[in-house]
């Protein structure tokens, strides 16, 4: 297995940044909705502390894999007979899960810096966690998180869809081993 991508199959660091991703974005989402749930301030803010650092990590994966697309690597070429709404609305999916993730980490990092809880989470400052809701920030991140968990559920059923319906490989293509 090669590094770089092939006409019919992803190489190991699109692979690997694609897998890494959807660990992070599990991650993300559970703590993100769990910290939400959350009464108890200490472990609101444990919470809180994964989920901002998980946020940083999925933004510097993110902005990895647009540099790796953009000056080292190509995609590689759509499964054979697949037909061109599905080329499209495949192409309109990954566009939208970097809108989204891009627009969540911004709407994450806006949140902190508005509200003064990083240096509550991480600089080791007494206080009490702000109200997120109270900040401009939080109502796209909360309605990103949902879009997310949309993109999420297309995302895995059109891969699912194409491995045991089409049975044409394009499964296999985003995986380490052929």
């Amino acid at each position: 297995m090669t590094m770089k991508s092939t006409s019919m199959s992803y190489g190991t660091v699109a692979i690997s940044i694609h897998w890494l991703s959807a660990i992070v974005i599990v991650v993300l989402l559970a703590s993100g909705f769990r910290a939400a749930d959350i009464a108890d301030a200490a472990a609101k803010a444990d919470t809180l502390r994964v989920h901002a650092s998980a946020g940083i990590l999925l933004l510097v994966l993110t902005l990895a894999r647009i540099a790796w697309w953009l000056f080292a690597d190509r995609k590689p070429e759509p499964p054979a007979g697949e037909p061109r709404w599905q080329e499209r609305a495949a192409r309109a999916v990954h566009l939208l899960f970097y809108v989204v993730v891009l627009g969540m980490v911004a709407s994450g990092i806006g949140m902190f810096v508005l509200s003064g809880a990083g240096p509550i989470l991480f600089g080791g400052a007494g206080g009490t966690l702000p109200d997120f809701w109270t900040y401009p920030p939080r109502i796209p991140h909360a309605a990103g998180a949902r879009l997310l968990c949309a993109l999420l559920a297309v995302h895995i059923g059109a891969a699912l869809y194409h491995h045991f319906a089409l049975r044409d490989g394009a499964l296999r293509r985003m995986w380490f081993s052929r």
